[in-house]
């Protein structure tokens, strides 16, 4: 079974377009050190909801939309050894310094998977 970084921002909606070529960089990165697929995803249906939501969830803001996104491993020892590559690559230093997000509301985690259909 594989393994899955999962994660969840809120993006400033002037700042879409910035996000998204970040996140093709980004993506680029980890495919070229080893990860099975890089997935992101901008909020089309995810209504803010009065207990808990996606938007609750990263105190999105009526100008910010929400971004869900994950990476896909073949375990976690490769997840490991692929994030520490990517962790020095001078190549993501470089969009860490001007990111187009509050990095302190993104809620992320590693999963293993237990199905796959």
């Amino acid at each position: 079974m594989t393994y899955v970084d999962g994660f969840v921002i809120a993006v400033p909606k002037d700042r879409i377009e910035d996000y998204k070529a970040m996140a093709r960089r980004a993506g680029e990165l980890w495919k070229e050190h080893g990860a099975l697929a890089f997935v992101e995803c901008l909020a089309d249906d995810v209504p803010y909801g009065e207990l808990t939501s996606f938007p609750r969830a990263v105190q999105a803001r009526e100008d910010e939309t929400v971004a869900f996104s994950w990476i896909v491993y073949a375990s976690r020892a490769d997840r490991d050894a692929i994030n520490a590559k990517v962790m020095a690559d001078p190549r993501l230093k470089a969009d860490m310094t001007n990111m187009p997000f509050d990095g302190k509301r993104m809620i992320f985690g590693g999963f293993e998977a237990f199905l796959e259909m």
